[in-house]
């Protein structure tokens, strides 16, 4: 198995991305793809890991410390993968100066968050039809 973590913007990664974000959120979870594909895109940095040349994992990094778009292929959940792409992209936030990050957790999820040190804050909200909590990282 060949495994590879690539940073980068969405010139260069969009496709990729594209590719797990369609997967998981418009054909798994019901999102209307109008809501998935956005021009916020072009402006954040973007973290996909490949394996054996597939994209099976993506997240992404908004100008705002604002994480999102965390997607893993369902064949490939459980192996760490999502936890490699959010330690990227917080270690990206870090870099761009950074003191927190934050995120729109969708429920089932706020453990694995936790375990990063995220901490979920107000009630939760509806976004595309699924609920969600907002959460916030401190360095």
């Amino acid at each position: 198995m060949n495994k590879h973590l690539a940073i980068g913007d969405w010139q260069d990664l969009g496709p990729r991305a594209s590719q797990v974000r369609f997967t998981v959120f418009v054909q798994e979870q019901g999102v209307p793809v109008e809501l998935e594909l956005e021009p916020l895109d072009a402006d954040c940095v973007h973290a996909v890991i490949e394996i054996d040349g597939r994209p099976v994992a993506t997240g992404r990094l908004c100008p705002d410390g604002r994480i999102g778009r965390m997607a893993v292929l369902k064949d490939f959940r459980g192996q760490g993968l999502g936890s490699e792409i959010l330690r990227a992209l917080i270690s990206a936030a870090e870099k761009r100066g950074h003191d927190e990050t934050y995120l729109h957790a969708q429920l089932h999820a706020l453990g694995f968050y936790a375990r990063h040190g995220y901490v979920a804050e107000g009630p939760e909200f509806d976004d595309a039809g699924i609920s969600h909590r907002h959460m916030r990282r401190s360095r």
